[in-house]
């Protein structure tokens, strides 16, 4: 077998929190073998009635296409959690198989924060994988448990056969300046206590890997400068 089977990375910018001037992001991962496994689906199509936070972009789907991919080429989704601005458009892929934390899951099923994007995530469990903790989902791609943003969340780490590896916080450190050892002002945060073990859990990834690049999920300012699909990183 190869010893890292993913070939490359994608990044897709597909909408904003105006308000904030924040990026909604979701990536693309594809193998050496030609699978395509998506990170993130991203805003629905329509917001739900009420939902003024977000602002559409060029969906995950369009963004696909300029690549030559249809929803049906997506093997597999990785659900990062089931915020609508992180599974808006899930339903769409509907050959894929759908890989999310257990303890996410479970908590969805009766947490009114995810039931206005409940079509989305609550798909056919012959076609979710749950996973407990820290996950290889294949040699070069592995899933990294980080509670605290809400149970259950999950970030991804890729090793690319260039540039090595890159650390997808998403929303377990949605900014930089939240990657820090010292402590953060986190009282608005319910599970303050998960999200600081979670970030030094990420801290302690990154200097033992090492990683080289650390994406986080919402930094306005570091995604200005990123690769941007049609561009990736191998």
């Amino acid at each position: 077998m190869n010893e890292n089977a993913v070939k490359r990375l994608y990044l897709m910018q597909v909408g904003s929190m105006p308000e904030y001037q924040i990026p909604i992001v979701c990536y693309l991962v594809q193998t050496e073998d030609g699978e395509n496994i998506l990170i993130d689906s991203g805003l629905p199509e329509i917001m739900p009635e009420g939902e003024t936070e977000f602002e559409n972009g060029q969906d995950v789907i369009e963004q696909l296409s300029g690549i030559g991919l249809k929803p049906d080429d997506i093997d597999t989704v990785i659900s990062t959690h089931y915020d609508i601005d992180h599974a808006g458009r899930h339903a769409a892929f509907t050959k894929a198989q759908y890989v999310v934390q257990r303890v996410h899951h479970s908590d969805a099923a009766s947490n009114p924060r995810f039931a206005a994007n409940r079509p989305e995530w609550d798909q056919p469990m012959e076609r979710i994988r749950l996973v407990d903790g820290n996950t290889e989902l294949l040699p070069g791609l592995e899933l990294i448990e980080t509670s605290g943003h809400v149970p259950g969340h999950q970030s991804v780490l890729v090793r690319l056969p260039k540039m090595g590896s890159v650390l997808l916080t998403v929303d377990a450190v949605p900014f930089r300046e939240g990657f820090t050892r010292d402590d953060q002002d986190n009282g608005s945060n319910p599970d303050a206590e998960a999200t600081r073990a979670s970030t030094m859990k990420l801290l302690d990834l990154a200097e033992r890997e090492p990683v080289g690049l650390v994406i986080f999920g919402h930094d306005q300012a570091q995604w200005e400068g990123l690769k941007k699909l049609p561009e990736c990183y191998e």
